[in-house]
């Protein structure tokens, strides 16, 4: 089985500094999204819950998409909100994204470690 790592050594966090870790790992037919944070140009942007999901789920679509995957692809995201009041805010967000094809998914309150109100990350598949 091949495992091809996308976007190695692009990912950027907090004040440019370069992350350790693949963007997303494919393997098999399944691929494995890394956490996604409201973040552009490595900083974090969006001001409330319901504009850093956007931001969040979006860049999680960018790295499925850059893969050659579909979001109907995706078979469970995972969520962590910094606060459980966002809960039904986020869970908008979600279904204009999913609600069509609403994958798996497990949601938990959380301290981020950057600065943000939300990470979301995903596992897809597609017959090899």
């Amino acid at each position: 089985m091949t495992i091809i790592r996308h976007g190695l050594g692009e990912g950027r966090g907090s004040g440019g500094r370069k992350l350790p870790f693949a963007k997303a790992v494919e393997a098999g037919g399944w691929l494995y999204v890394s956490g996604q944070t409201p973040m552009r140009d490595g900083e974090v942007v969006g001001s409330g819950i319901v504009e850093q999901a956007k931001i969040a789920i979006e860049n999680m679509l960018t790295i499925v998409k850059d893969a050659g995957y579909q979001p109907s692809d995706i078979v469970r995201v995972g969520v962590w909100v910094d606060d459980a009041r966002d809960f039904w805010s986020f869970n908008g967000v979600f279904e204009q994204y999913f609600g069509d094809n609403p994958p798996a998914r497990c949601c938990v309150e959380t301290r981020m470690v950057v600065d943000c109100k939300v990470e979301v990350d995903c596992i897809a598949y597609k017959a090899p």
